[in-house]
């Protein structure tokens, strides 16, 4: 697995996060958010109100916590050191269980982004919307915009087709559809 470990800020403190390659996926140290959401006054602290937090969870049912991996990151000595780690979606939730004000603006902010997401699927147009302003906020032209979303149109008339004609969904099917994750802008 090919793990890319970088520190992002969040106010004053550091947040350890890898990009795993394989899953594709953002995987944040839990103990550093926790520390950052608490005001924690050092890693020790924020680890034994992750540990605390952690059994609570798990008598309330919260079968995340017993899905969250353990990565090697850099500790505060520069030892590589087994680190509880979650990804977006596991954050989200052990942040909804921290009761601080510092969670408080990103529990709400979660709550917008679930309503809209709500709005969405009742009226999938909305989310054709929303891909448009992200499109342009990322940077891209107008014109790479239309092209994509004619490209998806046709991907997807083109699949519809193979599903009516009894195309198996496999290895072909992937590769036929396979989009390249790099776009120019």
């Amino acid at each position: 697995m090919g793990n890319h470990e970088i520190q992002k800020a969040f106010e004053d403190r550091n947040i350890r996060t890898v990009w795993d390659d394989e899953q594709e996926k953002w995987y944040f140290s839990i103990v550093d958010v926790v520390g950052a959401l608490t005001d924690q006054p050092d890693t020790e602290h924020a680890r034994n109100y992750w540990k605390v937090l952690k059994h609570r969870l798990k008598k309330e049912g919260f079968e995340t916590v017993t899905k969250c991996n353990q990565l090697k990151l850099r500790s505060e000595d520069g030892k590589l050191r087994q680190t509880d780690v979650a990804d977006q979606e596991q954050l989200f939730r052990i942040i909804q269980s921290i009761p601080s004000p510092k969670a408080e603006p990103i529990k709400q902010w979660m709550a917008h982004i679930a309503s809209e997401r709500i709005d969405q699927i009742q009226d999938p147009e909305l989310s054709i919307n929303q891909a448009l302003m992200d499109y342009k906020r990322l940077g891209y032209s107008d014109s790479w915009i239309n092209q994509r979303l004619k490209s998806i149109e046709i991907r997807k008339d083109l699949t519809d087709q193979w599903r009516l004609h009894n195309v198996e969904e496999g290895q072909q099917f992937a590769t036929l559809t396979d989009i390249s994750k790099e776009h120019p802008r």
